[in-house]
């Protein structure tokens, strides 16, 4: 018999900002003459938001303050529900060259480049410890409202396990352990459960785990399985306890079906579905964040010179078109979409998180539509960020403003005109 499942945290829905002296100093905006994509559909209206929050959507309304978006959209605030902002790219070798300290100030460059591009919630996907979420909500530096995974549990030998065929282990500064990023290498149920109390202990709102290879890592392979049925149980039970979700690293087949049946909350990259999978997702009501940009910027990396072992690039190459096709047969079959890019690519200036959407389109039968709504509404109920993701009385006052028809999703990251967080203008 299934178990419920659980509901993610409860994330931070706001700065330290008095919120005595918002009220105080809230007037009405409203925003007119453009389409409002409202998290489930699009239509021409006016939008108003006092302080925090949206007051009012429909016609006709009124406001202190008129932002005319003619020719525009008007969308929720977007979600990145896989990122990992404390790194600048794929070029491990320059990485285990660099200051423990740097990764910091790397992350501060990437939730701002996030901010950039509408993205006013994120899941970051191992990485950012408590320290980066708390310097948001204490307004040290800007970023989106994040949950944090801090760090991604794996076995020996296993995605997250970085060694080197000389016998050494890769020193990425985003990885190594500290006393604010537990040790991420456990084994054994014992050992699972000490993971994830540990990673809970350090503040994390999910668990993330690796149940297969992975591409980018050294040794492995991404259709091999990880941790097995025990394991699997364990740290889902854990999880649980705490009232939180377990997300998996998952690439190959029998690692994306075990992480299923264990009672996973989302599978992200799922580069080799079938059909036994796809049901395994829908009898669970699992998500799927598909990261189809993960593999193309891999390669585009490889191909700027960028210097990714050949072993890696070709996992990628090979990778494509099975994870298109993976992700094709998932939306067919009505899995839940939430987007997410595996980000960076911070690594090009032209790169951009929101390509994620073109290419969800031109991979399966999603509308433009169902793409903004798995980058609004759908990664808000997967993440538990109830307050946000829709444009309605209510909801807090994120809001994107981009140039053109929602239909286009061409140069997205060149065409957004406005962003708001919280109910305050930050692009």
């Amino acid at each position: 018999m299934l178990k419920p499942r659980q509901k993610p945290p409860a994330p931070y829905l706001g700065r330290t900002l008095n919120h005595e002296m918002r009220k105080k100093m809230a007037t009405r905006t409203v925003f007119k003459n453009g389409t409002v994509f409202d998290g489930t559909s699009a239509g021409m209206a006016d939008l108003v938001l006092e302080g925090r929050h949206v007051v009012d959507v429909g016609t006709d309304l009124d406001g202190d303050h008129v932002v005319d978006c003619s020719g525009m959209s008007v969308l929720p605030g977007l979600f990145d529900c896989h990122v990992h902002v404390m790194t600048r790219d794929f070029n491990l070798a320059r990485a285990e060259q660099q200051a423990f300290s740097l990764q910091y100030y790397e992350a501060k460059r990437n939730l701002s480049l996030l901010l950039d591009q509408g993205i006013t919630s994120a899941r970051d996907a191992a990485g950012a410890d408590l320290g980066v979420k708390q310097a948001i909500a204490q307004e040290l530096i800007e970023g989106p409202r994040l949950q944090i995974a801090i760090s991604m549990l794996s076995q020996t030998g296993g995605h997250g396990d970085v060694h080197l065929p000389s016998g050494g282990n890769r020193s990425i500064p985003m990885m190594t352990a500290h006393p604010g990023r537990p040790n991420s290498i456990v084994d054994g149920p014992d050992g699972v459960r000490r993971g994830v109390r540990e990673v809970l202990r350090a503040g994390a709102d999910a668990v993330k785990i690796a149940t297969t290879g992975g591409v980018m890592s050294s040794g492995d392979n991404p259709r091999h399985a990880q941790f097995r049925a025990d394991e699997l149980a364990v740290i889902v039970a854990e999880a649980a306890a705490a009232d939180t979700y377990v997300f998996a690293h998952a690439q190959g087949t029998e690692g994306i079906k075990a992480a299923l049946r264990a009672g996973v909350r989302s599978i992200e990259h799922g580069y080799y579905l079938d059909d036994e999978a796809v049901d395994l997702m829908l009898e669970r009501g699992a998500w799927l964040v598909p990261t189809l940009s993960a593999t193309r910027a891999i390669i585009d990396a490889a191909e700027s010179g960028i210097p990714i072992p050949d072993e890696n690039a070709n996992l990628a190459r090979e990778a494509v078109e099975a994870h298109k096709a993976s992700f094709a047969l998932a939306v067919q079959a009505g899995v839940k979409i939430a987007m997410g890019t595996d980000s960076p690519p911070y690594w090009s200036p032209a790169a951009s998180n929101l390509r994620e959407l073109a290419l969800m389109v031109n991979s399966s039968s999603m509308s433009a539509l169902d793409a903004w709504r798995a980058t609004t509404s759908s990664p808000a109920e997967l993440l538990g960020f109830d307050a946000a993701g829709k444009l309605a009385a209510g909801k807090l006052a994120d809001v994107v403003v981009i140039a053109g028809s929602l239909s286009d999703l061409d140069d997205l990251r060149g065409r957004v005109r406005q962003v708001w967080l919280d109910g305050t203008q930050v692009r």
